[in-house]
């Protein structure tokens, strides 16, 4: 017994070892993709700052505001989410967060009355939600970890084309902020209509009233522009999401590599005091049959000893001529 329980421990000894330089290997990989997904976070910056910038400045030059992404609904009655997730899993609860988040609206929506979709971003927020029988539009997915641009434009072309249309009301975008490597939290954005504050307070006229002069006209230049800068924000959010996730799986998989190694501390102590215990049996076995084997050969002395007693008295008979009683 003591020794198939050794040889089952031995076989979860080897597994766990090999989990562990798995989840090591994966703890290092995420740790040398953050430092690049934070780069691209931070690349992006100048863009989206400075495209903010000139939409205030269209505004303030007196670019019409009626445009489609800027007319808000007088009454909000169904809400598109965004909800931005990783493609796979091993991230800890980096999917979890968004997905509650996104929840907690939809509910406070069903609550209130009121109509939603879900935009799925990622392979995890598509089945959970799936799974679940939310309403879903169209899913993205396949570029969690390295989005492109292309896949910003993607997604904006798409939630646009919901509001003109007139489908929702109002877009919102799901997503986990990255803060530094060891600090990330699940935030909640308004996409579309653009809010009054974004088209504001620009640079467009200086102290003396002087405006810039825009080639075409501000109202035309706003028009085409707007969509770009949903697709900024977008983008952001995807580079923000990327960091989140890479962070996220480091720290998992770091957790993983020490819980492996302290359960392979406890089987090896499991598994010595077993073949400890193996040993004091087989030696107390040895010492056992040693001791039978001792009490054995004094009977035998005994036995013969006796033997020769009978046949001196056989032999005392035999000469005297009498008869053996």
């Amino acid at each position: 017994m003591a020794g198939g329980t050794e040889r089952i421990l031995r076989g979860r000894i080897k597994a766990m070892q090999s989990t562990k330089k798995i989840t090591r290997a994966m703890e290092l990989i995420a740790g040398s993709r953050i430092v690049k997904a934070q780069q691209r976070v931070q690349a992006a910056v100048p863009y989206s700052e400075q495209i903010t910038e000139v939409v205030k400045d269209l505004a303030a030059a007196g670019a019409a505001s009626d445009a489609p992404i800027l007319a808000g609904r007088d009454e909000v009655k169904t809400t598109c989410y965004v909800a931005i997730t990783a493609d796979r899993g091993l991230c800890g609860g980096y999917n979890a967060g968004v997905q509650r988040a996104t929840e907690g609206e939809v509910k406070a929506d069903v609550l209130a009355g009121k109509d939603y979709t879900i935009v799925p971003v990622g392979k995890k927020a598509e089945g959970y939600f799936r799974f679940r029988d939310y309403q879903l539009s169209s899913s993205f997915m396949g570029f969690s970890d390295q989005p492109s641009y292309e896949d910003a434009r993607r997604i904006g072309e798409y939630v646009v084309d919901l509001f003109v249309s007139g489908e929702v009301d109002r877009v919102e975008l799901v997503y986990t902020r990255f803060i530094t490597a060891g600090s990330q939290e699940v935030v909640l954005r308004p996409l579309v209509p653009l809010t009054g504050d974004t088209v504001v307070g620009g640079d467009g006229k200086d102290a003396t009233g002087a405006g810039f002069e825009f080639e075409p006209d501000p109202s035309e230049i706003l028009e085409t522009l707007l969509p770009r800068y949903v697709e900024a924000r977008i983008y952001a959010a995807l580079l923000n999401a990327a960091a989140s996730e890479h962070a996220f799986r480091q720290r998992a998989m770091k957790s993983a590599t020490d819980n492996a190694e302290e359960l392979i501390k406890s089987l090896s102590i499991v598994m010595n005091r077993a073949r400890q215990a193996s040993i004091t049996s087989e030696i107390m076995e040895i010492v056992g049959g040693a001791a039978a084997l001792d009490d054995g050969d004094d009977t035998s002395a005994y036995f013969d000893m006796g033997d020769d007693m009978f046949g001196s008295q056989l032999e005392g008979l035999a000469a005297s001529g009498g008869t053996a009683s």
